[in-house]
């Protein structure tokens, strides 16, 4: 949006400058100021940090490797190209694995060392998500160890924990690693001056005393170095492995065009390889928009140079399977990553398709668990991503779907796209049997194709 001639939009307020710095091109943004800052750690279970030697400790990023390649460690993350607490561990695990460099250059990007390192690094990774607040709601619904994410995050995770009777998570803070959501906001200039006043009281209204010990009191930090004074125990408690005393020592973050670099290779190369299945409907009700709208999104992801705007693209070692669909499978095609004749030859075959016949949704998400089910979780991030415009009228049941789901007894989210007529009930189901979400495609459905991907 930053990058456009005339955004439409009158501020700005990533969870990190970062953004600012990668999209202002046009140096339009201006009163750049830190509201709050939170910063992006690890929360392992307790019991699990003290068989781990991590509490009361210096943890360093190499400690983290070699517990997840003794098997001890395994945590949900956000992806590292589609939200910002997953960047920041990113760009710490990389300015950690390479020694803390004064600051990580382009040939850097390119050492041997680092690529194994961040391999088995992210090896560790057993789900991914493409929003922070989901990967909580995750974490809460799941049976996970650990998660990276920011400390607020954590914190607000603990209070629900231990209301439930549960064991919270003990915070880490990767010594030579840590990266801090500075929450700035900004003002874009569009040179309406009453506009700018506007932001101005604003930004002063957040900053006041009042609004920042609110901040303050919801487990985000405020003011110089991330220190805490007099914090509230409650809030910030240091059974919790939290330290709001220390002076936190972020990494300095590399240029801009280092860091687009970094997010390049994390996913062309360094992250986990994902397995994905499609179950693309194409039953009568797709003809005409649906048709038109479905083959552009899978046109869009399948067309590499396209994919890599918005680092969606697939690696060289994914596995993609389509499965498309009415009230009987219309066939099952499978590519790899890495060869272009496949995935051309894929494209084409969708591209080619005709819509015709009833809905079954629940017969080609059965046969994508069989796909999966027997995959190694430790090489593949699996994922099924189910789009359809209508409701289920013939063929298998959801019951059918739940069986197979549990007997398959892997961790395999459902993530569903809805479009023009399709039965939120039935795919809330689905959701919620398998710990995924629902992207709504009825106003953009190659935005929610786009999304849903950034989710493995």
């Amino acid at each position: 949006e930053l990058n456009k001639d005339n955004p439409e939009f009158d501020a700005v307020w990533p969870a990190s400058g970062l953004w600012v710095g990668l999209g202002d091109k046009n140096k339009k943004v201006k009163h750049l100021k830190s509201i709050m800052t939170s910063p992006v750690v690890f929360g392992i279970k307790k019991s699990l940090a003290k068989d781990l030697d991590f509490v009361d400790k210096v943890v360093t990023v190499k400690d983290i490797l070699n517990a997840i390649r003794a098997k001890k460690l395994k945590f949900i993350m956000t992806s590292a190209t589609q939200s910002n607490s997953g960047t920041s561990a990113y760009l710490g695990f990389l300015y950690a694995l390479l020694g803390n460099p004064e600051i990580i250059s382009e040939k850097d990007l390119s050492n041997p060392n680092l690529k194994k390192d961040m391999k088995e690094l992210l090896r560790g990774i057993n789900r991914s998500s493409g929003s922070s607040g989901w990967l909580k709601e995750l974490f809460l619904n799941g049976k996970y160890d650990a998660m990276v994410n920011y400390e607020s995050l954590i914190l607000e995770t603990n209070k629900i924990l231990v209301a439930r009777g549960e064991e919270p998570l003990y915070i880490v803070y990767p010594q030579d690693g840590i990266v801090i959501a500075d929450s700035p906001l900004g003002y874009i200039n569009s040179g309406n001056l009453k506009k700018e006043e506007s932001f101005k009281k604003l930004q002063d209204y957040l900053l006041s005393d009042k609004i920042q010990k609110d901040i303050l009191q919801s487990g985000r930090r405020v003011g110089f170095g991330g220190t805490v004074e007099n914090a509230d125990k409650f809030v910030f408690n240091p059974d919790w492995g939290v330290n709001t005393v220390k002076t936190l020592s972020p990494i300095k973050l590399p240029s801009a065009e280092i860091i687009r670099k970094a997010l390049s290779i994390y996913q062309q190369d360094f992250r986990k390889s994902s397995y994905t299945v499609f179950c693309l409907d194409f039953s009568d009700s797709m003809s005409g928009p649906g048709e038109r709208e479905l083959k552009e999104a899978m046109n869009l992801l399948l067309d590499k140079k396209k994919a890599e705007q918005y680092f969606i693209n697939f690696s060289p070692s994914d596995k993609i399977v389509v499965i498309p669909f009415s009230d009987e499978i219309k066939d099952i095609w499978t590519a790899n990553g890495n060869n272009p004749k496949e995935i051309k030859e894929l494209n084409s075959k969708i591209q080619n398709l005709t819509p015709g016949g009833a809905t079954d949704i629940y017969s080609p998400v059965i046969d994508a668990l069989t796909e999966l089910e027997n995959i190694d979780t430790d090489e593949y991030t699996p994922a099924i991503i189910l789009m359809t415009d209508g409701a289920s009228n013939s063929g298998k049941s959801f019951t059918d779907l739940s069986l197979k789901f549990e007997n398959a007894g892997v961790d395999i989210p459902v993530f569903s796209i809805m479009f023009g007529e399709a039965s939120e009930t039935q795919l809330k189901e689905i959701s919620n049997l398998t710990k995924a979400r629902i992207f709504d495609g009825r106003s953009d459905l190659i935005q929610a194709f786009r999304t849903a991907k950034g989710y493995n």
